[in-house]
């Protein structure tokens, strides 16, 4: 089964960062049908470590994450913010299919092509898995099912996807998920961890190109569905990080003096030579920040699991 919830904040949040200063786009926006299927090839790359990273954590502690996950004959709602294609997540699926383990499987992204296609996919490769398929925005969504599902949630937020907020928006965030949350729910997130500066450089500016078209292709959608004129050769993309905070963040570099009219919008964006928006933040953490973020958003940590390297860490946590 799939839901669509309609998204209605494109041009608002649109016009918001545009007309801000600095300007920055959400980088929510991102994963519309054909930014879903670039972000598949960056996730091919050998420079972008964190698929692999995350992916052999499940893979060799499938049995230790299920075990803390799951009580004896207690249903659960496994329910995953921006599943993505679910390669991850399929392995720890596999470990609870096969111990016949009670339980629904509800994958939520921004794409629904995205969801269609994992939805047909898991029902092919795990017959009689339950699975309700959701296509919006986390948070409505999320309300929705804690109205009619009281049922043992664990709260899937994997591929660092929150390093892609600022502290005051991970703390919004994590309460929002907590408001939602009952005693005995948990929450499971991927962080990534500080490491060599070159080695999350080469990630996030690739030699491949990946990356850059992934921001282009943002001012593209603003072009399709807010009838705008970028033109995409007119920016050029700059990633920089800063080790000491663990600050990555993805920028497109205005390459002349600009005028761009967003018609939809009755908005002209005026861009000077040099000037940057600022697209994604990757925030890169260490252990002391990640206890510190638990506890200031009313949580606690019940375990942290590691892949061989030490680069990243997917963290299992509780509400207090």
């Amino acid at each position: 089964m799939i839901e669509v919830a309609t998204l209605t904040e494109f041009a608002k949040d649109t016009l918001e960062g545009l007309s801000a200063s600095p300007k920055y786009l959400s980088s929510k926006y991102f994963y519309d049908t054909k930014g879903s299927r670039i972000f598949q090839d960056i996730m091919q790359m050998p420079e972008y470590y964190l698929t692999d990273c995350e992916l052999e954590i499940f893979e060799t502690k499938k049995q230790e994450i299920f075990s803390a996950f799951t009580e004896k004959d207690t249903p659960c709602n496994l329910i995953e913010l921006g599943a993505g294609d679910g390669l991850k997540t399929k392995v720890l699926l596999s470990c609870f299919h096969d111990q016949n383990a009670f339980f629904e499987y509800t994958p939520i992204d921004i794409s629904e092509e995205t969801i269609k296609n994992l939805v047909i996919d898991l029902e092919r490769e795990f017959p009689g898995i339950r699975i309700n398929g959701k296509v919006g925005d986390y948070f409505r969504l999320m309300e929705e099912i804690n109205r009619y599902d009281q049922t043992k949630k664990i709260l899937l937020f994997l591929g660092s996807n929150i390093g892609n907020f600022n502290e005051s928006e991970t703390l919004n965030l994590l309460n929002k998920l907590k408001s939602v949350m009952h005693s005995g729910d948990l929450l499971f997130i991927g962080f990534d961890l500080k490491k060599d500066p070159d080695i999350i450089l080469k990630a996030y500016n690739d030699p491949h190109g990946h990356t850059a078209a992934f921001n282009l292709n943002l001012m593209q959608r603003i072009n399709n569905e807010l009838n705008a004129n970028f033109i995409l050769h007119n920016f050029r993309h700059h990633e920089v990080y800063d080790p000491q905070s663990g600050t990555a963040k993805s920028k497109l570099i205005s390459l002349k003096k600009q005028k761009v009219e967003i018609h939809d919008l009755n908005k002209a964006i005026s861009f000077e030579e040099g000037e940057s928006i600022l697209m994604e933040i990757s925030q890169k953490y260490d252990v002391e920040m990640i206890t510190d973020l638990a506890g200031k958003s009313g949580f606690e940590i019940v375990r942290n699991f590691y892949d061989k390297r030490q680069f990243f860490m997917n963290s299992l946590w509780k509400l207090k």
